[in-house]
């Protein structure tokens, strides 16, 4: 297994933690915000944020993906 293949790899599931946390955290702290603002509308920002939070973890999952196929194939 080459070295080059597992840094990528580890790098590949390091990026998409950092990045799927972060965009969690901006799309969660905007609906509570929005929530503190017009409490009547909490339901409809609640399932647009659970939409919200499935789009931004479609990137951490494919880029797990990646780093599984670069060890498999390291």
């Amino acid at each position: 297994m080459s070295a080059l293949a597992l840094i990528g790899a580890g790098l590949a599931a390091a990026g998409a933690a950092i990045g799927g946390a972060i965009g969690n955290s901006l799309v969660i702290s905007k609906m509570l915000e929005g929530m503190a603002r017009q409490p009547e509308l909490s339901n409809q920002l609640r399932s647009n944020m659970f939409i919200g939070v499935g789009l931004v973890e479609a990137t951490p999952i494919l880029a797990i993906v990646v780093s599984f196929l670069l060890v498999a194939k390291g």
